[in-house]
């Protein structure tokens, strides 16, 4: 009995040790399929990006222009920042021109910042396109609403036609038919004046009123962009939403403020983001076209843009030309990322990255 027993003992701890082996043969065959299944996962992934990269070679051949044109007349000339920081000097090619200036790294901007414009063009600047941001939005919002809200698709194609139309004017045109109303000696203002034995006005040199004609100006010829933008955006809300509003005795007021709205808040907040980034960026024609270049209206019409032309243009002074035009872009820069980091801790959805 004492020899079955040990034998036995004997049998079960040979039978423990093979269970082992087996167990330790077990977790090295499954290691080893891991390994070939990641090694199969890479070359899938692998296979997966050519094949996809083969299956739209189509498409990505259509971007090849594009690319190209934004490498050439994008980011090929952004080597010219560099003359911000030298004392240019005409010397025959760019290139030449280029080694032969000197440098003189922050010079430029701190005359930039020196002089009396700075302040001016910077105010002008930022004012102006603060206000151009709030009716940029409100205005084209408001009227997109209006618009969905007429019956008849004719009249609300024309009043959209209508307020489009303009956008496309050249600010050339514009000036000379703004021209026809403010003309000091013939225009239709001062001839409305005159009839009723009122004083004529000087519009060109009276810097008081520009401000006005200015935004007033500005928002009739891009009201329409916006409009329609918005106008798209609210067609594409699911009609179900105004349905049921309907149904549980929801007024039109109360159907836009409570669906109309929220539904348009993330193209608002695209469209205020890109405003932003462009606050230091002025529409040239707008300051120098419209007011025909008036010295007197300098004061008031002065911005970065119109700044760094002239410039260029009367002064030559080439470096601090660039130098402003590096300081409108690098602000821009700023503003953009600061005001997408604001959107994403508010809404992350609606961020741009």
């Amino acid at each position: 009995m004492i020899y079955f027993k040990y034998s036995k003992n004997v049998y079960w701890e040979g039978e423990l040790k093979m269970n082992e082996t087996l167990e330790i043969k077990k977790s090295r065959k499954s290691n080893i399929k891991k390994s070939q299944e990641i090694n199969t996962d890479i070359k899938v992934n692998k296979k997966t990006f050519f094949s996809t990269v083969k299956a739209n070679k189509e498409l990505l051949l259509l971007t090849v222009p594009g690319t190209i044109w934004f490498l050439i007349f994008a980011y090929l000339p952004m080597f010219g920042v560099t003359i911000a920081f030298k004392d240019w000097k005409i010397h025959g090619s760019f290139f030449e021109s280029w080694l032969k200036s000197d440098w003189v790294w922050l010079d430029n901007f701190k005359f930039l910042f020196k002089s009396s414009d700075a302040w001016l063009i910077t105010r002008n600047t930022v004012l102006y396109n603060l206000v151009f941001i709030i009716l940029g939005i409100v205005l084209p919002v408001t009227l997109a609403i209006l618009l969905k809200e007429i019956f008849n698709k004719r009249l609300s194609k024309f009043y959209q036609t209508s307020m489009f139309l303009p956008y496309f004017l050249s600010w050339v045109v514009v000036s000379y038919c703004l021209y026809a109303f403010l003309s000091p000696e013939k225009g239709y203002l001062n001839t409305i004046f005159a009839s009723m034995g009122m004083d004529k006005v000087s519009w060109y040199t009276e810097s008081v009123y520009w401000p006005f004609i200015i935004i007033i100006m500005s928002q009739w010829k891009g009201v329409g962009y916006g409009t329609v933008v918005y106008l798209a955006s609210i067609c594409g809300i699911d009609k179900t939403y105004y349905e049921a509003a309907l149904i549980d005795g929801a007024s039109k007021w109360q159907q836009i403020k409570n669906i109309t709205i929220p539904l348009l808040k993330p193209i608002i907040i695209i469209m205020f983001i890109t405003s932003i980034g462009g606050m230091f960026r002025s529409d040239f024609g707008l300051f120098y076209q419209l007011p025909k270049n008036s010295g007197a209206l300098y004061p008031v019409t002065n911005v970065i843009d119109t700044y760094v032309y002239r410039g260029l243009m009367n002064l030559g002074n080439v470096g601090m030309s660039s130098a402003a035009a590096l300081y409108q872009s690098f602000v821009g820069m700023i503003l953009i990322i600061t005001t997408n980091a604001i959107v994403k801790k508010v809404d992350e959805e609606s961020a741009f990255f």
